[in-house]
């Protein structure tokens, strides 16, 4: 599936919670991004994981997102909407010999730091157990890499950093590797924008992405915003939901972040004016590898 000529870019926030600092940076990042290039800015709520997901957090994080003007150009796609999608791929890869089951479990493969290199599981194990099988993606040994826009060159080995991908769990959800993957060529993404603690997934997704034969878009990777911890934002104990209630101010401290000049869009009357003023202002070539400043 060759990728479209114009544009397109995403967010794709899980609704585990309310978005934060980390989370608009992200936001207002892939939306400058996308319209520096003239393109388009989609919205992905990624709500495949019941357990770790907070009821009504999707509707507050669009309402905030749309507090501070950020509105998607196509309707949001929804994951939990999506499985029929991916069993699809995930059937392909089955009969293709690329996926397979497996009933390793985490504390079974923590003499390989959690990497999958083969089923240590003994055939009388197999027989006898009812734990369900995990799906995982058959990866062979060699060296994966790609150049992001942000973070440079990066490459992992995939016997060692990598190891046989989680596509379905055992508790029968669906993983995030394969959702994305499917998501992001199902809604024809360019450039994928987000934050660099997804930097070493981007790998795996590769790996899949060759193996159902989709396009692989691009990669950057903004930088994190962390508490005065060190810890990205969202991971923290102190991590609180963005302030709406000045979506102009707000925008500008997040468009500092980004290694851009807030004083670009000091005293604009509201959100939409901030970000006229703030794409006016836009310098992707400033966008820091790292984040200098912690705002908490």
């Amino acid at each position: 599936m060759p990728l479209p000529a114009r544009y397109r870019g995403r967010f794709a926030p899980s609704p585990t919670g309310p978005l934060h600092m980390g989370s608009l940076v992200a936001a207002l990042g892939s939306w400058l991004i996308a319209r520096h290039n003239n393109g388009d800015w989609l919205l992905r709520i990624e709500d495949i994981d019941p357990p770790r997901e907070v009821p009504g957090a999707a509707a507050d994080q669009i309402n905030t997102l749309a507090a501070f003007g950020l509105h998607p150009d196509e309707p949001v796609l929804w994951q939990s909407a999506r499985g029929d999608a991916y069993a699809e791929a995930l059937e392909r890869l089955l009969r293709d010999g690329l996926a397979f089951p497996c009933i390793c479990s985490r504390s079974e493969l923590a003499t390989t730091d959690g990497i999958h290199r083969e089923c240590i599981a003994s055939d009388a194990m197999r027989e006898r157990t009812d734990r369900q099988p995990a799906i995982r993606l058959r990866v062979h040994a060699g060296r994966i890499a790609f150049d992001d826009a942000i973070q440079g060159r990066y490459e992992q080995l995939a016997e060692r950093d990598i190891g046989d991908v989680v596509l379905r769990r055992a508790d029968g959800l669906w993983a995030y590797q394969l959702a994305v993957v499917v998501d992001d060529a199902a809604q024809r993404i360019t450039e994928v924008v987000r934050g660099a603690d997804l930097l070493d997934s981007t790998p795996r997704q590769i790996l899949l992405q060759k193996a159902l034969g989709l396009s692989t878009p691009a990669y950057l990777h903004l930088p994190l915003v962390l508490d005065a911890k060190g810890r990205k934002q969202g991971k923290s104990d102190d991590a609180l939901a963005v302030d709406a209630a000045n979506p102009a101010a707000t925008l500008g401290r997040a468009f500092g972040l980004l290694g851009q000049d807030p004083r670009a869009i000091a005293g604009a009357a509201n959100a939409e004016a901030a970000l006229r003023q703030a794409l006016a202002h836009f310098d992707p070539g400033t966008i820091p590898v790292r984040m200098e400043e912690r705002v908490l």
